[in-house]
């Protein structure tokens, strides 16, 4: 078969267990005469098979059992190859594809091939769909970005734009939000967020070289060092976008965290701004002990401003004072109306950001 395949799967103990498809067909049921004999509710005696390919795949079938086959929770219909990473239910016994010597450190089986799965209607959720579509993203395959401009308030001029992650993997969903909570399930969200951000620094400085960048951090990543060294890198390799470091508001609270990142970014002549401000607490004692070059006010404390009471009106009026008064650029996110944009520069806010001023366009559009 060329590659030596396993069946990666966890027993009700939590253990995880390797079965190698030593041979093929490889057979998987309850009954004692399967390659795989599996001691789990719900499993066929004869629940579904194996076979190997030309190319020296796996080609799954179900054999017409009841509770279903599964590939990535999707219930076969036909006959499937396989790729490794795949996670394979065979009623709710769960197993993740792979190739022997990325074993992760399971136990493989001996002469024992009876598996007891864990019990349940639903389907178990050990290992993660879509695992290895996720790091052929991660490599590369499929990054892909946008950018939504950033404008003067007065006058309407671009002063900058946003870096927006985007997929155009195959397989994987083009939102951002999507993205995250897989790459959360694998613990790679950082990963993911420096992928997005070295994808478009790179675009933006081929196509736009010069431009004033704002890029997303993710909270995990706000105070790695490895963080740091991948923005030092950048000037390094010929890449010229002036960056605007945009950090969340969660990440205000650790002042002295801040305070001394803020130097860092300094050394490096990179900027930054606090992201979604006023979406949780203001927290303008910590905005005073580190200011910000720009103050991102949050979508919910902007949108139909222009209808909100006056109680409103007067606290954003009073946040925008006082932002400016620290020495940062009140940028106002998220405004979609003409009658927003008025009560914004009537406020002060020195810049704005939303669907009036210029929806996100794919990075290719910086071509023109």
């Amino acid at each position: 078969m060329g590659r030596r395949w396993f069946l990666e799967g966890v027993a009700a103990d939590g253990s995880h267990t390797v079965h190698e498809v030593s041979v093929v067909p490889f057979r998987v049921g309850r009954d004692a005469t399967n390659e795989l004999a599996l001691a789990a509710p719900g499993l066929s005696r004869q629940h579904a098979v194996l076979v190997a390919t030309e190319d020296g795949r796996l080609r799954l079938t179900d054999l017409g059992s009841t509770n279903g086959t599964y590939v990535n929770r999707v219930r076969l219909a036909a006959a499937r190859v396989l790729e490794e990473n795949d996670v394979i239910h065979f009623g709710n016994a769960e197993f993740r594809l792979g190739v022997l010597g990325d074993s992760g450190g399971a136990t493989t089986t001996g002469g024992d091939r009876t598996m007891i799965a864990p019990a349940g209607a639903a389907l178990s959720g050990h290992f993660v769909p879509h695992e290895r579509q996720m790091l052929e993203l991660l490599g590369g395959t499929g990054l892909g970005g946008a950018v939504q401009p950033i404008v003067h308030a007065t006058g309407g001029e671009r002063f900058a734009f946003e870096l927006l992650g985007r997929s155009s993997h195959p397989d994987l969903p083009a939102s951002p939000v999507h993205l995250f909570a897989l790459a959360a399930r694998l613990g790679r969200e950082a990963e993911l967020s420096g992928a997005f951000r070295e994808h478009g620094v790179r675009t933006v400085a081929q196509w736009a070289p010069g431009s004033t960048l704002f890029v997303n951090t993710h909270p995990q990543e706000t105070f790695d060092p490895a963080f740091l060294e991948a923005l030092r890198r950048l000037p390094q390799q010929g890449l010229s976008v002036d960056l605007v470091i945009e950090v969340h508001e969660t990440a205000v609270m650790e002042v002295d965290r801040m305070r001394e990142l803020a130097a860092k970014l300094a050394d490096l002549k990179v900027r930054f701004a606090y992201d979604d401000f006023g979406a949780g607490q203001a927290r303008l004692n910590e905005l005073a002990e580190v200011p910000a070059h720009f103050v991102k006010f949050d979508f919910g404390l902007v949108h139909g401003l222009n209808e909100a009471s006056q109680a409103k009106q007067k606290l954003v009026s009073d946040l925008v004072r006082m932002v400016k008064e620290l020495g940062s650029m009140a940028l106002a996110e998220g405004v979609e109306t003409e009658a927003e944009a008025e009560i914004c520069r009537q406020m002060g806010f020195d810049l704005l950001q939303g669907y009036l001023t210029g929806r996100p366009a794919p990075l290719d559009s910086l071509r023109a």
